[in-house]
């Protein structure tokens, strides 16, 4: 298993580790009980500019001319590899971010499962024929399209999955042929790390993938702004995704930012499977994720039964030490951030909320906790909480439902309790999110499924198969026959 504090590492160029050189170095804690895991050394601007060199160089001479086949077999080989440290890499995921074992176990699966996926990508990336002879003049001559790869994609990934949604990005690129340069969350820079060693060891060229570690601003900048640079593909916090978006320009980009999910249930809806469902919605990940179930509102008739339902269950979560097969709950990734969502309760509470459950914490573990009595311009209800925090609030009517959930600067994924098929379909045509969940909780992402959000939720779209089309152009080819 992994030994505390052997890992240090410095950014990847070329396939070659960066010397420390006097570069600034960071230490990588583990946010349930500060142990250092771990160092890496931090990369400048001109380690950022070479990587994207680096990776215009190999996409020129190796990647553009890779057969599908080829890339394939790499991602194929790649997951196998995957498959094989799976326990290695979830003890990692729950050291350096915190998330239950348990959770981490499902990280490491789901990665898996996207580099397949995005083995069958490689292979399935179809163009058209296209009927020239319906213009006038088009007789005798063929059309058809192609999609070819763009070239250097860079890619920013978050804390949150630093397994999972890196590859969200890196292995889509691989797949359409295109080249990586990788910018990881220093606070969980080891996984994405060891992950390129799998690459390297099934056979991916040098360059293909490169990484630079270090704080965000300077080698995001140098990242976005780099003329070699095709793809921008980041998610993150809306405020860092837009500002990323402008200094980007004519570039291509892909944001996956932030939302605050509302989660219906209708007085029709099995309020037990309702319950069970927020509960892994909000609490999954100490809430940290973009889809976490955050806003519930449920109809009337059922509010105060669902909302006993829930607290109790809730109040039984288990929180502690991730490495625990029992913890259901594990720290947030700083204690920055649980002071901040205590005080967004506390904040909530002094302006009229009722605490339902939790509400405190103890360093870096903020206990599971439900607010009612809230008003939709408090902020655990109108801001992103990315914390274990859920408000409850009543509502009487469908159209009034519709109107709550819309009131949102955000629209990533959404979900809706009801028993009623006609109902449900309504619901999911007027709720303006990139997604709608029919009797399942909001969080639930599938790696093959489009995934992306309106508003300030973002632009472009993940899921493998819709990666792997944003990463690529097409191409028109005209020929005329004699």
């Amino acid at each position: 298993m992994i030994e505390i504090g052997k890992y240090h590492f410095g950014s990847i160029i070329d396939g070659k580790e960066l010397p420390k050189d006097g570069r600034d170095e960071i230490e990588v804690i583990n946010p349930y009980n500060n142990e250092v895991i771990g160092k890496i050394s931090c990369a400048t601007a001109e380690d950022a500019a070479d990587a994207v060199a680096s990776a215009h160089r190999v996409y020129t001479k190796t990647m553009k001319r890779m057969p599908a086949h080829k890339r394939a077999a790499i991602l194929r080989k790649t997951a196998d590899l995957l498959e094989i440290d799976a326990d290695e890499f979830a003890h990692l995921l729950s050291l350096e971010a915190g998330k239950p074992i348990k959770e981490s176990r499902v990280e490491v699966a789901r990665a898996v499962q996207v580099l397949r996926f995005a083995s069958e990508g490689a292979k399935s990336i179809y163009g058209e024929m296209i009927p020239l002879d319906s213009a006038i003049g088009g007789e005798n001559q063929i059309g058809m399209s192609k999609r070819v790869s763009l070239g250097v994609v860079a890619a920013i990934t978050p804390f949150n999955f630093p397994l999972n949604l890196v590859l969200h990005k890196v292995a889509p690129a691989i797949a359409a042929g295109n080249t990586v340069v990788l910018k990881p969350a220093e606070k969980t820079p080891l996984s994405p790390v060891l992950l390129y060693r799998l690459f390297e060891k099934a056979g991916l060229p040098k360059g293909v993938i490169n990484i630079v570690m270090g704080p965000g601003q300077e080698l995001a900048e140098t990242l976005v702004t780099h003329p070699k640079v095709k793809r921008v593909t980041f998610t993150g916090s809306s405020a860092v995704g837009w500002k990323i978006h402008e200094m980007a320009k004519r570039k291509k980009v892909t944001l996956e930012l932030g939302s605050n999910a509302p989660n219906i249930i209708f007085e029709d809806a099995d309020l037990d499977v309702a319950v069970n469902a927020i509960v892994i919605g909000g609490f999954t990940y100490a809430g940290q994720a973009c889809v976490s179930a955050q806003r519930i509102y449920v109809q009337e008739a059922v509010y105060q039964a669902f909302l006993e339902k829930l607290t109790k269950k809730v109040k039984a979560l288990q929180t502690g030490d991730p490495l625990d097969e029992s913890t259901d709950m594990g720290p947030m990734i700083t204690e920055e951030a649980a002071e901040r969502a205590e005080s967004w309760v506390t904040e909530a509470v002094e302006q009229g909320a009722t605490l339902s459950a939790g509400g405190k914490r103890r360093g870096t573990l903020m206990e599971p906790t439900i607010v009612s009595d809230v008003t939709p311009d408090m902020k655990v209800v109108c801001a992103e909480v990315f914390a274990p925090i859920v408000s409850v609030m009543p509502f009487t009517t469908e159209e009034d439902a519709v109107h709550h959930a819309n009131d949102s600067d955000f629209g990533l994924q959404a979900a809706v309790f009801t028993a009623d098929i006609n109902r449900a379909m309504r619901m999911a045509d007027a709720l303006d999110t990139g997604g709608v969940w029919i009797n399942e909780v909001s969080v639930r992402r599938y790696d093959h499924i489009p995934y992306g959000g309106v508003k300030n939720s973002g632009t472009g779209k993940e899921g493998v198969k819709y990666a792997i089309e944003e990463m690529t152009d097409v191409k028109f080819i005209g020929i005329k026959l004699y």
